[in-house]
């Protein structure tokens, strides 16, 4: 591997912000709190500002919630705060349109801007009907664009692994291919319609599959002439030592090759406590590269040797390091060395990498969202009660989702999942079936704890 050095992109403006081109590269989380919660999303907004962050992200399901978002922009201004903020909008264009007004930048997903929202359906198209789905996308986006120029507003085209629509996963599978071209199709528009604002991200829980599209991605746009910045993230990676090693496998790996312009470490854990997080994987990608480019590896096994690092630090830089080599297949087993940590904890970093990497599962996986506004349960709780349940369960993997947007699509790479369905209600899936709605979430990790030994035993 040649010395580390960033992929090019074009300069993307958000506020008093620029992304891509020659800035840094940008640090940003979202808030948990409602975002009808003025104060409260103030004072998150405050808190992930504080510990470095440079965009501060809140969802935005309705119009309330966008015009809102106004009250919480001028609360921060008041304070003295100008950091961009991003309107994260599911399901309703209209919501976007609005949010336009208000806010710096608005994040939509190309799986449910137009689209209706996934059944697994498949669907039959002929090439000109498939054309006309394209001209509805366009007919809808195209104003959207022209109130974000007028405003000065910037765009993210934010593709999901989890929530790609049925007409997409029809002609191309729930694959890398269908999600470069679900943000191609959009991108496309952008370009004839020379709006060039934009950001774009790719994301999965699957750091095989988010490796592999971010890598297509910028393949699909070097081939048609674009230079797009990218935002990076391992979406639903969960909390702990495994969130972090499953982000710095994903977006470590991408950033040591040069992609990535702007990084959301994705934790189930308070917004601010990602921003740390993030700043230690941009920090080391340049090291990362000088190590992958002069890796020892033997019969297979690649081995790795550190010293005067903090656990934290030591689990993010192997991980970084190791990653794409073991997603790539240049090595299938890891021997991490470092005098200053215990063996039984350098034993469990192994063995977390190689299941980040999705080599080797010796413990549950768990694929849980980070939270935000539309979370319906107290998250970290719930993921503490569900582990402390099913710990015993080897090489199982478990959904964790607050809300419904990206559930039943995240089923789809996980054996069981666990969904906020209302407030106080949870559904359970076996896959992408909903197995029970609606039960109370006093009775829930119980009858979720049913439900996997019932399968595994029948």
């Amino acid at each position: 591997m040649s010395a580390y050095s960033r992929r090019k992109t074009v300069s993307v403006k958000v506020g008093n912000t620029s992304i891509g081109g020659e800035s840094p590269i940008r640090l940003q989380s979202m808030t948990t709190a409602s975002t009808m919660d003025t104060e409260g999303c103030i004072e998150q907004a405050i808190r992930i500002i504080s510990a470095g962050g440079e965009l501060v992200r809140m969802t935005t399901q309705g119009t309330r919630e966008a015009e809102n978002m106004r009250l919480i922009k001028e609360g921060l201004n008041a304070r003295g705060y100008s950091t961009p903020l991003v309107a994260d909008i599911h399901f309703n264009p209209a919501v976007a349109d609005v949010a336009a007004h208000i806010v710096e930048k608005v994040r939509i997903n190309p799986g449910n801007y137009v689209d209706p929202a996934r059944t697994f359906k498949h669907l039959e198209y002929t090439d000109a009907e498939y054309a006309q789905e394209i001209q509805r996308i366009r007919d809808r986006f195209i104003p959207f664009l022209n109130i974000c120029r007028e405003h000065g507003t910037a765009i993210r085209i934010g593709v999901n692994h989890g929530s790609l629509s049925d007409r997409i996963m029809s002609r191309y599978g729930n694959t890398p291919a269908g999600m470069v071209e679900s943000c191609m199709e959009f991108l496309r528009i952008c370009v004839e319609h020379d709006f060039m604002n934009v950001v774009i991200s790719v994301k999965a829980s699957n750091t095989v599959v988010m490796i592999e599209t971010v890598r297509l991605l910028v393949k699909e746009m070097d081939s048609e002439g674009m230079a797009f910045p990218i935002h990076l993230g391992v979406t639903e990676a969960g909390e702990g030592e495994d969130g972090r090693i499953k982000s710095a496998i994903g977006i470590g790996a991408l950033l040591a090759e040069g992609i990535g312009d702007t990084i959301r470490v994705s934790l189930s854990e308070a917004p601010e406590r990602e921003i740390p997080v993030a700043r230690k994987l941009v920090d080391y990608a340049a090291v990362s590269a000088e190590i992958r480019s002069s890796a020892k590896i033997e019969n297979g096994t690649l081995r790795l040797d550190y010293e005067d690092l903090s656990l934290e630090d030591f689990q993010l830089h192997a991980a970084m390091d190791a990653g794409a080599l073991l997603i790539d297949g240049k090595a299938s087993d890891l021997k991490l060395n470092n005098p200053n940590i215990p063996a039984e904890q350098i034993r469990s970093t192994e063995d977390a990498i190689l299941q980040g990497a999705r080599i080797r599962f010796s413990k549950p996986e768990y694929i849980s969202c980070p939270g935000c506004g539309r979370t319906l349960y107290n998250l970290e709780e719930t993921i503490a009660r569900i582990k402390a349940a099913t710990g015993h369960l080897k090489g199982v993997k478990i959904a964790i989702m607050g809300c419904i947007v990206n559930g039943p699509g995240e089923m789809a790479d996980a054996d069981f999942g666990y969904v906020g369905a209302g407030r106080g209600r949870i559904s359970l899936y076996r896959g992408k079936e909903c197995i029970e709605k609606n039960i109370p979430e006093e009775n829930a990790v119980e009858r979720l704890l049913q439900l996997i030994e019932n399968t595994l035993h029948n």
